[in-house]
C-alpha cells in the first residue's frame, strides 16, 4: 500500500518536473532570441503527456502550406516566335506587361487565382450627386467585373440612403463607408487618396487581397478579370495614345511635389483607375496624400490634382502591370483600330448638374482642351 502510494507520488513529481523543464526550455529560447536578436520560426516543441516525453522537431511554416491539386487544362500552345500582337507595345522597358485583348488566356489566369482564393476590393467615391451613377456602375460590374471571384464593393459616400438595391452574386457584397463631403470637386478628388490610405490600414488589409480603385461615373461594357491584378498597376490615359512626353500634362511647376521635368516620363496614367495589393496601394496613396498636403501647405494645387501625384509616383515607382486604353475609354470618342475592346467606359454626363460653375470654368480652360488629344 505504501509502495503504491510512493509510486503515485513519484509519478506526479516526475510529471511536474517535466512541465517545469518545458517551461524553462521555452523561457530559454525566448531569452536567447531577444538577447541575440534572433528568432527560431522553424522550431516546434511537441509534448506528449500520456507517454511523458518532449520532442523538439524542425517544422517550417512552408511545411504547413496546402498541397495544390494539378488539374488538366486544354488550350492553344503558345509559340515563342509568334507574338500575340504586333500593332501595340506589349511590355515596358522594365518588363511590366501591358494588357491588351489577345495578350492573355483568362481561363489559365482564373484557375491560378481560384487556387489562391483571392478576394478583390473595388473602391468608388459617390459624393453628392455622383450617387446617380451607382446603379449603372454596380449592375454592369456584376455582369462584367471579376465574374466568378469574391468581390467587396467599397462605396465611399456622404449619402448612404441613396444606395441602390441590387441583388449581388454569391461571394460578393456591398460595403457602404460614410465619409464627409467637400464643397469643391477637386477637394473630393484629392481626398480620395487619404481615405483609401486610411481604410487600407484599418480595414482593407484584413478583408481583401487586392484593391481596384476607379471612378464611379463609368460603366463596364466588357469583361474585366484577374488579368489586371498585380502588385501595383496603372492605366494608360485614353487621351494619350502616342506623342512625345513633352506634351503630357504633368505638373510642370518646380515648386510642386508633383513636378516632372520635360525630359522625363514614360506614359501618362489616368487618375481614375489604379490598384494592386493592399500593401502597395497603401504605399501609393500615402505618397500622394503626403505630397498633396505638402503642396497645400505651400498654397499649391497640382494641375490635375490626385492624377498629377499618381503620375509622379509611377515615374519613380514603376507599376508592375499596365492596363491599356481598353480598360478606360470615353463614350462617344469613336473606336481606333488598335482598340479591340472597350471594357470600361466613361459615361457622358451633364457637368452643369454635377459640378458648380466655378469648377466648369476651370475645366474649359486651355489645359483641358490640350489634355484630350485625339488619337
Amino acid at each position: 500500500m505504501q509502495q503504491e502510494k510512493y509510486e503515485k507520488s513519484g509519478g506526479r513529481k516526475y510529471f511536474l518536473f517535466l512541465i517545469y523543464f518545458m517551461v524553462l526550455l521555452l523561457v530559454s529560447f525566448c531569452w536567447f532570441s531577444i538577447r541575440g536578436n534572433r528568432s527560431y520560426p522553424d522550431i516546434s516543441i511537441l509534448c506528449s503527456p500520456q507517454i511523458r516525453t518532449v520532442h523538439i522537431v524542425n517544422i517550417s511554416q512552408l511545411d504547413l502550406l496546402p498541397d495544390l491539386p494539378l488539374e488538366r487544362m486544354m488550350y492553344e500552345q503558345p509559340k515563342a516566335l509568334k507574338p500575340l500582337r504586333t500593332d501595340v507595345l506589349m511590355v515596358t522597358p522594365w518588363l511590366a506587361p501591358i494588357i491588351w485583348d489577345s495578350s492573355f488566356n483568362i481561363d489559365i489566369l482564373n484557375a491560378q487565382f481560384h487556387q489562391k482564393n483571392v478576394r478583390i476590393g473595388l473602391t468608388v467615391f459617390a459624393i453628392k450627386k455622383y450617387t446617380v451613377f451607382l446603379q449603372t456602375f454596380v449592375e454592369t460590374a456584376e455582369k462584367f467585373f471579376m465574374v466568378g471571384h469574391k468581390v467587396n464593393y467599397y462605396i465611399f459616400t456622404d449619402r448612404p440612403n441613396d444606395m441602390p438595391n441590387i441583388t449581388l452574386a454569391e461571394g460578393r457584397q456591398l460595403v457602404v463607408l460614410k465619409v464627409l463631403s467637400y464643397k469643391r470637386w477637386q477637394e473630393v478628388s484629392m481626398r480620395r487618396m487619404e481615405m483609401i490610405r486610411d481604410y487600407s490600414k484599418e480595414r482593407f488589409i484584413h478583408e481583401v487581397d487586392y484593391l481596384v480603385c476607379v471612378d464611379v461615373d463609368m460603366k463596364f461594357s466588357d469583361e474585366v478579370g484577374v488579368e489586371i491584378l498585380s502588385d501595383v498597376f496603372g492605366t494608360l490615359h485614353p487621351g494619350y495614345n502616342g506623342g512625345p512626353r513633352e506634351r503630357f500634362t504633368y505638373e510642370r511647376r518646380k515648386a510642386s511635389t508633383a513636378y516632372i521635368p520635360p525630359d522625363e516620363g514614360d506614359f501618362y496614367y489616368a487618375g481614375g483607375y489604379f490598384g494592386g495589393t493592399v500593401e502597395e496601394v497603401y504605399k501609393l496613396t500615402n505618397f500622394c496624400h503626403t505630397a498633396m498636403m505638402t503642396d497645400k501647405g505651400n498654397n499649391i494645387e497640382a494641375v490635375w490634382h490626385d492624377e498629377s501625384y499618381l503620375n509622379k509616383y509611377f515615374l519613380y515607382h514603376k507599376p508592375t502591370k499596365i492596363l491599356s486604353q481598353e480598360y478606360l475609354w470615353v463614350e462617344g470618342w469613336g473606336v481606333p483600330e488598335f482598340l479591340k475592346k472597350r471594357r470600361f467606359v466613361a459615361l457622358q454626363k451633364n457637368h452643369n448638374a454635377i459640378r458648380n460653375k466655378r469648377d466648369l470654368d476651370r475645366m474649359r480652360n486651355s489645359r483641358m482642351r490640350n489634355k484630350f488629344q485625339k488619337y
